[in-house]
């Protein structure tokens, strides 16, 4: 059976394959396209070669001489915007320029230095007349070619965009559901051996069995209660009502406390006046209890946990310290991703859950404050005073 870790690492190498697909459709799209273009380009020089040539021709002709061949070559560029000047530069001819102004030598001047970065220009030798030299512009088409592969990029970036939402969105919808239905159905099927052992529980304390022995399983099973509740609302609108958040840190604190060893110490750290906050008490506890145990397990069974409070003008920060492992920085935003997890065995839920109480059911966020190798972690928690409920 596949765990949501399993999942998790497949879309991520999915993801990369995707990449690595875009990147080569892309790389090869421009590699052909400017190919293309380089040989466009060349044939363009061919052709500014033969009009050269051709001019040449008809200059130095003798009146017996037939020009109508070479005449037909000049005719013919009707796409390529060429200028003829002199080795004085005086401006001598041009084709396919529409000139506007009242400048035309300044026009055909700045012309001139915009074709030469474009293109070296073609030099003929011309009897009686000295050299002349040909600038041309590439055509259009050429230009319109050069810039294709910029926009084709920008399309199919767009494309990806939008596929890759669409997936994500139809994804996350689609787990939502699964975790939904499975934490429904945990809570269902919890209910009924809740409720038996809570009917023996009443039955045992009329059979003179030893009160503290009986407290202790009421305490465990009204856990087991406390924990399918939990469950069951995961996907439902909870109840959210004002609450003391000092009483609800310490209650849970108190219930990882008396669950843990002794080499683990666990303080709260909370401001002199009472701060009431809209909770869901059920909810919110599992929320500091899941970052206790998984501080307990970073610190392999021994360390601090230091839960702290500050108050600010419209939040309430909660930082929960602890004297662990740390976390790498390329990992402190995918570990609240569903199935990313450490442990050798674990579905790797705990997190996310603790995300989506914080900022679904809760209105805050939740990340990672700070975070050094061997030194510790401190996850921080802001929760809004004032939520409309």
């Amino acid at each position: 059976m596949k765990t949501p870790r399993d999942i998790y690492s497949r879309r991520n190498h999915l993801n990369i394959i995707f990449m690595i697909v875009l990147a080569v459709i892309v790389s090869s799209s421009m590699y052909f396209t400017n190919r293309l273009a380089n040989k466009l380009s060349l044939e363009e020089k061919r052709r500014m070669e033969f009009l050269a040539e051709a001019t040449r021709y008809i200059v130095e002709a003798t009146p017996e001489q037939d020009i109508s061949l070479a005449l037909r070559v000049i005719e013919n560029n009707t796409t390529i915007p060429v200028i003829i000047i002199d080795e004085n530069d005086n401006l001598i001819d041009y084709r396919n320029i529409e000139f506007h102004g009242k400048d035309k030598d300044r026009f055909f001047k700045e012309k001139v230095q915009e074709f030469k970065a474009q293109n070296p220009p073609i030099e003929i030798n011309i009897a009686s007349y000295g050299k002349q030299y040909f600038y041309y512009e590439n055509s259009l088409l050429l230009t319109e070619l050069s810039y294709f592969p910029y926009i084709q990029l920008l399309i199919i970036i767009a494309f990806c965009v939008i596929v890759l939402y669409a997936l994500l969105s139809t994804k996350k919808a689609e787990q939502n559901q699964v975790w939904v239905g499975l934490s429904r159905e945990t809570a269902h099927q919890l209910g009924t051996p809740i409720s038996s052992l809570l009917a023996w529980v009443e039955i045992l304390k009329n059979k003179q069995i030893e009160p503290r022995l009986l407290d202790t399983m009421s305490e465990d099973v009204n856990r087991l209660r406390t924990i399918a509740e939990r469950f069951s609302k995961i996907g439902s609108q909870p109840d959210i009502e004002p609450q003391r958040l000092g009483d609800v840190l310490q209650n849970a604190a108190n219930y990882i406390r008396n669950r843990t060893s002794n080499k683990v110490k666990i303080d709260c750290r909370l401001p002199e006046e009472e701060i009431i906050l809209p909770l869901n008490i059920s909810l919110f506890e599992w929320v500091i209890e899941n970052l206790c145990k998984n501080a307990i397990d970073a610190m392999d069974g021994t360390g601090e946990i230091d839960i702290t409070v500050t108050e600010h003008t419209n939040n309430v920060f909660i930082d929960v310290r602890d004297t662990g492992k740390g976390i790498v920085k390329s990992k402190q935003k995918t570990i609240f991703n569903p199935g990313f997890t450490t442990k050798k065995r674990g579905w790797g839920l705990g997190l996310s859950l603790v995300k989506r109480i914080v900022e679904e059911y809760h209105g805050g966020k939740i990340f990672v404050k700070h975070s050094e190798i061997n030194q510790g972690t401190t996850f921080r928690i802001i929760l809004p005073k004032n939520r409309k409920l």
